[in-house]
């Protein structure tokens, strides 16, 4: 350990407004990384968290899934992930993964023309 460092984040949502102290260490010497090197890569970290990790976690209710025995949360989170892919595959320039879910949720037949499958009758 190199440094350690205290982070504060305010955020106000609907007009209230919260504060929350984090603390961090980091193997960067000072002179590798001042304070606003690590303020840049803590953010850059929430980045790819947000970029990545929301798309699972919200978009399909992965947070909200309750399931935990077994391996049905991995079979669950290999779902999630084949329908995320195909989600990216269906959208059109400007529409975005929630949109595509409620297109394809009133329309099933389109949804299983997307993936090569015949309508059940």
């Amino acid at each position: 350990m190199k440094q350690a460092f205290e982070l504060t984040r305010e955020r106000t949502v609907e007009g209230v407004k919260t504060v929350e102290v984090v603390y961090g260490i980091t193997s960067l010497s000072e002179p590798r990384a001042d304070a606003a090197r690590l303020l840049e890569l803590t953010r850059g970290h929430w980045g790819i968290e947000n970029k990545l990790h929301y798309v699972r976690d919200v978009t399909p209710g992965e947070d909200a899934c309750r399931v935990r025995k077994g391996v049905a949360p991995q079979v669950l989170a290999a779902l999630r992930n084949a329908v995320v892919f195909l989600v990216s595959l269906l959208a059109g320039p400007k529409e975005t993964r929630p949109e595509v879910l409620e297109r394809m949720a009133g329309r099933p037949a389109e949804a299983l023309q997307a993936i090569d499958l015949a309508p059940l009758k």
